[in-house]
């Protein structure tokens, strides 16, 4: 059984789809905490030719909190997001196909961070024909004072998993030697997107999962998910 878990992240890139599509089962990191520095709320979208940050406002509170700890800001204006993204994708070949699922997203009415952002990624695979099973972190009976490494041996033992594949951005946080004492193949995913036309300006990578969608064939994204990446 092939094995992934990761963060939860707002409308991330395609490689987290790519990597949720790569495996059996995709676990969501929810007992973990809260970074401000991180891509957990918010992402980047083409805005007039180049890159431009879109996130979801949070509640003031502790540090200290895991992710299912945090709350959405009670004043979060969800048609102002919105108008974010219309501002941005009115004129993109396939914005009638994926504005009703950025709705659905945005308009979610959970307050609660993990909740929320959970539902935003089914609901993105979901529309991709992504089958993946998804577990939520918690739900692992293991012992969940563990950390890094260990936390994640402990998790694909408890999941039976044959193979761990891992974001490129980790490959220094993995000792293969440790996997392999386990049974356990480890591999990273580094994506490969081709360019594609964005309006006709230079191109601009690694932007949400939304720049793809606007842009791209319900066919083409199949290709991306599956074939546009390498295993190292």
């Amino acid at each position: 059984m092939k094995l992934a878990i990761m963060q939860p992240y707002f409308l991330p890139y395609i490689g987290y789809f790519q990597l949720i599509a790569a495996v059996d089962v995709f676990i969501l990191y929810d007992n973990t905490k809260y970074t401000k520095k991180g891509w957990i709320n918010r992402n980047r979208l083409l805005l007039n030719g180049t890159d431009s940050t879109f996130s979801l406002p949070l509640k003031h509170d502790s540090d200290d909190l895991d992710i299912c700890e945090r709350e959405l800001a009670t004043a979060f204006k969800r048609d102002k997001l919105l108008n974010q993204f219309i501002g941005a994708y009115r004129r993109a070949p396939y914005f009638e196909q994926t504005m009703p699922l950025l709705d659905q997203i945005v308009r979610y009415e959970d307050t609660n961070l993990f909740r929320f952002l959970h539902h935003s990624i089914t609901r993105i695979c979901q529309q991709l024909g992504i089958t993946t099973t998804i577990e939520i972190s918690s739900n692992v009976a293991i012992d969940h004072t563990l950390r890094r490494q260990a936390k994640v041996l402990a998790q694909c033992d408890a999941m039976h998993a044959s193979i761990y594949i891992n974001a490129i951005g980790g490959v220094d946080l993995y000792e293969k030697e440790a996997f392999q004492e386990r049974g356990i193949q480890l591999n990273f995913i580094r994506s490969k997107l081709p360019e594609y036309a964005q309006f006709g300006n230079a191109f601009v990578p690694h932007l949400s999962i939304i720049d793809v969608m606007m842009f791209n064939s319900p066919d083409v994204i199949q290709s991306y998910l599956y074939n546009a990446y390498e295993l190292i």
